[in-house]
């Protein structure tokens, strides 16, 4: 079997997964080609274990501080070139299209009747889990921008749905300092970040963003641009994490039991679902701005129970082998069993 794994490459949770899923590829010796669009060429990192990928423009959404930027985003993405895009990727080649809300890809798949198949977080959000800002413009969203024939959706838990539990890949916790924050708040303007940690000396923030500040940063605030094993290193050390609203840093800091702060992307309508899921479970504090009494009211919260969620991407590629690609349900299933969620948590599905 040959296979197109096409990810969304807008902001780093897609990729996350991915990375994940090439291991297990890999693993059992499928041959796959990566294609990633939503991003330029340059902006890409950490990806030599995604062999020799493809990049394309697609299709993206620009932010401004905090918010989605609805002018500069219509302004910033071109439907010619997405259509050029789509007719010009050749699927002969391939048996399936595995994707991961990528609309180049998802979209060809479909105009030349090769077989696809989604995974991805948006997926969830076609069933009856935690939402807010669901619309039609939304829902037109989550149904046309990368459809596939089978889809089957992650989440932090079922809901009592066919979804499968997230895919988290961290290392382990070997100590722990409770006073090492790591902060990651990729759409925040750099120096109201600064300016919201700096009353709080006691604690040290370790923060990863594109962007640097132009005040001067204090010495309990360490500023660095993103690398992966570092932020993956100290996300294993930090006793808590401040984040955007995005789907696997959250996951990771659940697995790992890592007290969560978020803030959503304001007009986002994923990321806003996401903070309805994790207040519904109480798995995370979140604020709306970047709120100092908010911060200052997490910081004094105890570390709650870490989830040791299954081998999504070794099972999954399992499936996907066998051919029996209409189990999905019952792959849910079994995934699942093989978790054991906080107690308050398991009251929560319909």
């Amino acid at each position: 079997m040959k296979i197109l794994y096409g990810v969304q490459g807008t902001g780093n949770g897609h990729l996350s997964r991915a990375r994940v899923m090439a291991k297990s590829l890999c693993k059992h010796g499928v041959d796959v080609d990566f294609f990633f669009s939503g991003r330029s060429p340059e902006q890409f990192f950490d990806m030599q274990c995604f062999g020799k990928y493809q990049v394309e423009s697609g299709l993206t959404f620009a932010t401004h501080h905090g918010r989605v930027n609805i002018a500069q985003t219509a302004w910033s993405n071109s439907v010619p070139s997405l259509i050029n895009d789509i007719q010009s990727l050749d699927l002969s080649g391939y048996d399936l299209v595995l994707n991961d809300f990528e609309p180049v890809s998802a979209w060809a798949a479909k105009r030349q009747g090769v077989t696809s198949i989604g995974v991805s977080h948006q997926v969830a959000l076609k069933y009856d889990v935690p939402k807010v800002g669901a619309n039609w413009f939304n829902e037109t969203l989550l149904n046309y921008f990368a459809p596939v024939d089978i889809a089957l959706g992650c989440h932090w838990h079922h809901f009592g749905f066919p979804i499968l539990p997230p895919f988290v890949e961290v290392e382990p916790v070997v100590s722990v300092n409770p006073h090492d924050i790591l902060v990651y708040l990729p759409f925040e303007d750099p120096d109201a970040i600064v300016n919201f940690l700096a009353p709080f000396k006691e604690f040290k923030f370790y923060v990863y963003h594109s962007g640097k500040p132009l005040l001067r940063t204090p010495e309990h605030i360490k500023w660095s641009g993103f690398n992966r094993d570092e932020f993956k290193r100290r996300l294993s050390l930090c006793s808590g994490v401040i984040g955007s609203a995005g789907f696997e840093l959250a996951s990771e800091a659940l697995t790992l039991g890592k007290r969560l702060l978020v803030k959503p992307l304001v007009g986002q309508f994923e990321q806003l679902s996401n903070v309805a899921a994790l207040e519904l479970l109480g798995a995370a504090d979140t604020m709306l701005t970047l709120d100092g009494k908010q911060l200052q009211r997490w910081l004094k919260s105890a570390p709650p129970q870490p989830i040791l969620y299954p081998q999504v991407g070794d099972e999954l590629v399992k499936w996907l082998l066998s051919d029996d690609w209409h189990t999905g349900d019952k792959l849910c299933r079994q995934l699942w069993d093989k978790v054991e969620l906080p107690m308050s948590w398991r009251k929560k599905s319909p």
